[in-house]
């Protein structure tokens, strides 16, 4: 019942004007702050890790304002769940060459790392291209919620997702017919198909499939980075010119490559990056919890 309501209730937000969607979320963000410490503790612990230049007090800022963008994120999901093609079309505006998988005879992967407006960018590739798109999401452990994000990812067509157990052989099969892989490269799954790559300077698990799937399927790399705009404005996902040397021969630095392209783009953008999500959970051996 709890997840039904919780539907209902973003159903119903998506209906006011963004400027309105945007101050209330953020006002939910100030009381997150308060309310979920332990997320609280893993953004801090995180930007301290990521920035110890920075002061404890500008830290603290940052996580402040990173958890404002974070309940905008969440409860601005409504939008991009019920709003209409063309009311979308409107708020978000794309840069760069969106285009390019439509053109490319090389199928075509998405680089997105984890922004607030990440799932912006998915809706983008859904709304200002023709290239069938393809992902893969983690299965939620709640059925209700499982099914509304599977329908709120797909509800504009032209694209198909893969929980993460069964993504194996469809994924390749969904590629060699020339879908565009939307592909989220920077969380961590533990050491399966991984490396220790610095991060930050900080050895992080960091996927090598970014680099052996493109290697493997003759790929174009094209990063792919969006972000909330103030005071309801609307959102912007740009689209950067493929990488022309990605993938190597060596997926190791070709993952390190991609770790410095995201530390870039954060240091550009602190605040909307995904602060929350423990990065550097798995260690290397014999080395202590970094939280």
């Amino acid at each position: 019942m709890g997840t039904r309501l919780l539907l209902a209730f973003l159903w119903a937000f998506h209906w006011l004007p963004l400027g309105a969607q945007a101050a209330i979320g953020s006002s939910f963000g100030r009381l997150g702050w308060h309310v979920v410490a332990s997320r609280r503790r893993v953004a801090l612990r995180n930007l301290e890790l990521c920035f110890p230049e920075l002061s404890v007090q500008a830290r603290e800022r940052l996580a402040r304002e990173h958890f404002r963008w974070l309940a905008r994120s969440l409860l601005e999901r409504g939008v991009l769940w019920y709003a209409s093609p063309a009311r979308l079309r409107r708020l978000i505006r794309v840069e760069g060459d969106v285009t390019l998988a439509e053109r490319s005879e090389r199928p075509v992967m998405w680089l997105a790392p984890h922004f607030m407006a990440l799932d912006v960018a998915g809706a983008s590739v859904l709304l200002f291209q023709k290239r069938k798109g393809i992902s893969i999401y983690q299965r939620q452990s709640n059925p209700v919620m499982d099914r509304a994000l599977r329908r709120g990812r797909l509800r504009l067509g032209n694209a198909e997702i893969f929980s993460r157990d069964e993504a194996g052989k469809a994924l390749l099969r969904a590629i060699r017919r020339g879908d565009a892989f939307f592909n989220l490269p920077d969380m961590d799954f533990g050491t399966r198909d991984a490396a220790f790559v610095p991060f930050f300077g900080v050895p992080t698990v960091t996927l090598l499939a970014p680099s052996r799937l493109a290697k493997a399927m003759n790929m174009v790399v094209q990063p792919v980075v969006a972000e909330i705009l103030p005071c309801g404005r609307g959102y912007v996902v740009r689209y950067e010119a493929p990488w022309a040397d990605f993938p190597s021969d060596d997926p190791v630095a070709d993952s390190a490559r991609m770790n410095r392209w995201i530390e870039t783009e954060i240091r550009r953008n602190p605040a909307q990056y995904l602060w929350v999500h423990r990065r550097f959970k798995t260690r290397p051996p014999g080395e202590p919890s970094l939280y």
